[in-house]
């Protein structure tokens, strides 16, 4: 790519200033993180790595663990079965809505927002010997060609500040959506939002998505070609929550958001892109992380309705 190392050096100094946003301060330990820190990394489909900043830095999921769990549950219990307990339609509401619960279906609107996810981890079982916190957390080193860990002082403020989602899995039990297991359930959503990754981690898990489930160091299958457009088709529509269809119309890019500041987005076929800065806006995504992918798209007319034309 010509001077793509050049342009991402020039957003990081573009928005590494910027100070607007806040940290995600109701998750005590993600309130005070350092807000200058700043990454950008792009990894193609044939294995190239472009970055910047603090793409060492290691950061935790959070929602940006929706997706790839959802995937590993999806391709493991097949569509008529995810489709019967988690929706696939856009909320138009925050990340940790409840109002879907109560309308007619009493399922989840989609796997992205919280309802959705714990619903999903709750599917999660352990198998064949192997617990099903380390199933998910072999997921992402498959994804990633590294071994991750939880970040247990996250994990425990998500769970001692986790009133919200814990009645959101009472109703999900009361609609039977999930089974008995409610703590388990949530224990594991905690943990798989808890993961520590880093900026290039984020970038290798968009960019097997992109490769069609083929991690592009390894070569290896980590998820079925035909679940793709499932998962990308859910990051288009849901992936942004509440702003995903100013996403759609200004970027065009199937993505995921994590409220302590990881963006990841796909670009099939080509890359996968991501990430890092912990100052989050209103609806959760981080702000320069947003303004640097928009920018980066624009440039390089990376959005999925350039091919139209």
């Amino acid at each position: 790519m010509i001077n793509m190392n050049q342009f991402l050096l020039e957003l990081h100094q573009k928005y590494g200033p910027l100070n607007e946003g806040q940290t995600a301060n109701y998750i005590p330990e993600l309130a005070s993180v350092k807000t200058n820190q700043f990454g950008i990394a792009i990894v193609t489909c044939d294995g190239q790595i472009y970055s910047v900043g603090q793409t060492n830095t290691d950061f935790t999921l959070q929602s940006v663990s929706k997706p790839f769990v959802y995937a590993m549950a999806l391709q493991e219990f097949g569509r008529e079965f995810m489709r019967s307990h988690v929706g696939v339609e856009p909320s138009g509401e925050a990340f940790n809505s409840i109002v879907e619960l109560e309308k007619r279906t009493h399922r989840p609107y989609n796997p992205m927002i919280n309802s959705g996810a714990i619903a999903v981890s709750s599917f999660i079982k352990d198998k064949n010997g192997i617990s099903r916190e380390q199933r998910v957390l072999n997921l992402f080193s498959q994804y990633t060609n590294r071994e991750h860990v939880i970040d247990d002082k996250v994990f425990y403020s998500e769970k001692e500040t986790a009133h919200r989602n814990r009645s959101i899995a009472h109703l999900l039990r009361h609609f039977n959506v999930i089974g008995d297991d409610i703590d388990e359930s949530l224990d594991l959503y905690f943990k798989q939002c808890s993961v520590l990754v880093n900026t290039i981690d984020l970038a290798f898990m968009a960019a097997t998505l992109a490769n069609n489930g083929i991690q592009p160091l390894t070569q290896k299958k980590v998820l079925d070609k035909e679940f793709i457009p499932d998962v990308l088709s859910l990051m288009f529509t849901c992936g942004m929550y509440d702003s995903a269809g100013e996403w759609a119309y200004t970027v065009g890019l199937p993505a995921k958001s994590g409220v302590s500041g990881g963006l990841l987005a796909v670009v099939p076929g080509k890359m996968g892109i991501a990430t890092y800065s912990p100052l989050i806006d209103s609806h959760g995504h981080s702000v320069r992380g947003v303004k640097a992918i928009t920018d980066l798209v624009r440039m390089y007319k990376l959005s999925i309705f350039n091919r139209a034309q």
